[in-house]
């Protein structure tokens, strides 16, 4: 018998539990105190429906609507004690059960985002002024209310319930920590493409530095075989003169000689006459013969020299040391300028990581370089001229050494130094034949007659072909026309970070041709193809 009615009660004490929700005002989140009906079927507390109605803003037109199902009702619907509900929540109240918390009547409803159960209960909180549970917030004042605050103090103010507050937080959160996150990811691509890109914006200086050293100790070395060869021919003109004096000297030594025999045979006659007639024209020279200045010769080749020499090493010394100074300042500045160190605020941000492209002709100028064309890249029927700044086709073939960078097929010509940053150039092209203008990677092939091999027509290149009638952008497999004329004067952008090759009509006022981006996986270099008959030319700024 105490087992079977432990079980009903545990019976009627679990249906009360799931039917709860019946005994709740939705407006307080409280046990219904005074229930009423409205014509909808909702019921609520006397006083919540009533102050619902009262506050807030003016009902339209005289209406009142349901908080739940916001059905309307005009006019203003009476409000009296819905007796059996009252009884039951009494009966409710008295059974002992206690009230479930709001947040776990609520957790099923869908509100976006489900809050975790506890493993151990929480506490209610209690309303400091009013001893009563803490089931609503107050946007205004950041703070916890209970029923009688929302009739009271916080009367007027932007109120909701905890838990939907709670969500509403935890949703906003949740969005700003994925938002953080992705920023974070895309800071990191950045940084990583960061680090990428300043491996090969050193890789094309260390190139153009071993260009511009491996120059000058070409002229050096020049140098070196012209100062060697004005010692030796200083030295065959001293041998020269010393020689002709030995030829001289031996001529001489020979009419001694034949003096002396005739001396002897004359002093064997016993002809005294005789004897003093012949000794009239035998002849020993007695002045000695000048001898060359010793002396100065090694003075010469030694002093004079080696004082030329050292001034001119101490000379280098100095300017080049003033150089290295000068590069290594504007190094360290650069640097200072674009690293952050620990008192530099760094924001999460990946789109301040982007500088503003340049728009008008002299923002572009800023990051003009000064090229020159490599004799060693141009193919054996281009003909370069003006200080290896401007390239022609002829007809016949010009007499240019084996080389392996050379082009051996397609007319076309490269210049020295890799590109790896900011860069600008210009060039003017003339003629029937037409040009193409663009950039390609050292690796491209330079032998045969294919596509490898041609300017934009392979994966490690791209140009813009120009011509009087048409302009065409080609990369790998890909062309595209491009209907605005190319002009006869066309600038070439290059960011190199970004992945941006920009080309434009300088003639029709920094009118864009075409731009693409790309991501160069190393240093690329400026190229060139020229058209039987026509020329091209790097413009000077």
């Amino acid at each position: 018998m105490a087992a079977g009615a432990m079980t009903a009660a545990a019976a009627t004490t679990s249906t009360i539990s799931v039917e709860q929700d019946q005994f709740t005002c939705s407006v307080c989140l409280e046990v219904l105190r005074d229930p009423v009906t409205i014509p909808c079927g909702h019921s609520y507390c006397l006083s919540c429906i009533d102050d619902y109605w009262s506050r807030g803003k003016p009902q339209k037109a005289a209406q009142y609507s349901c908080p739940q199902c916001r059905l309307e009702f005009k006019p203003k619907p009476l409000l009296n004690r819905n007796t059996v509900l009252g009884e039951l929540v009494e009966k409710f109240l008295q059974s002992g059960v206690q009230e479930q918390p709001a947040e776990e009547r609520l957790r099923g409803r869908g509100h976006g985002v489900v809050v975790a159960p506890k493993s151990s209960v929480v506490r209610e909180q209690l309303c400091a002024h009013h001893q009563k549970p803490v089931k609503s917030y107050c946007r205004a004042d950041h703070q916890g209310v209970c029923s009688r605050c929302l009739k009271g103090q916080h009367k007027n103010h932007d109120t909701v319930r905890l838990l939907d507050e709670r969500v509403a937080q935890q949703k906003k959160l949740h969005e700003a920590s994925l938002k953080c996150t992705q920023n974070m990811k895309d800071v990191e691509k950045e940084l990583r493409y960061v680090v990428k890109y300043i491996k090969h914006a050193t890789e094309a200086a260390e190139e153009d530095s071993d260009r511009v050293f491996s120059k000058l100790l070409r002229a050096i070395e020049k140098q070196r075989c012209d100062v060697k060869e004005a010692l030796r021919a200083r030295e065959r003109a001293a041998l020269a003169q010393t020689e002709l004096l030995l030829e001289k000297l031996e001529r001489e030594a020979a009419e001694v000689r034949r003096s002396e025999a005739e001396l002897e045979k004359v002093c064997r006659s016993d002809d005294h006459l005789h004897f003093l007639q012949k000794c009239r024209s035998l002849h020993f020279p007695s002045k000695r013969m000048q001898m060359p200045n010793t002396d100065t010769f090694p003075y010469l080749m030694y002093k004079t020299m080696r004082t030329g020499l050292a001034e001119l090493r101490d000379g280098l010394d100095e300017s080049l040391q003033r150089e290295f100074n000068r590069i290594s300042d504007k190094v360290t500045s650069l640097k200072e300028t674009s690293v952050p160190n620990e008192k530099t605020k760094v924001t999460i941000d990946a789109h301040i990581l982007y500088n503003s492209e340049p728009k008008t002709r002299e923002e572009f100028l800023h990051y003009y370089q000064d090229l020159t064309l490599d004799a060693n890249t141009a193919n054996s029927y281009l003909s370069l001229s003006e200080g290896h700044r401007a390239a022609t086709t002829r007809s016949e073939a010009q007499p240019y050494p084996e080389h392996p960078e050379r082009f051996s097929s397609w007319a076309q010509v490269l210049c020295r130094a890799g590109m790896a940053g900011r860069c600008y150039w210009e060039v003017a092209w003339a003629g029937k034949g037409g040009a193409s203008v663009g950039v390609c990677y050292r690796s491209m092939s330079r032998s045969g007659g294919g596509s490898d091999s041609k300017l934009g027509h392979n994966a490690k290149s791209w140009s813009l072909d120009c011509s009087d009638g048409a302009c065409a952008f080609r990369h790998d497999k890909h062309s595209l026309g491009v209907s605005a004329p190319c002009g006869n004067r066309v600038g070439v952008f290059l960011d190199f970070r970004a992945g941006i090759l920009a080309f434009y009509n300088v003639s029709a006022g920094m009118l864009l041709l075409h731009s693409v981006h790309a991501a160069f996986s190393q240093p690329v270099i400026p190229g060139f193809w020229v058209g039987l008959g026509s020329t091209l030319k790097i413009c000077s700024l």
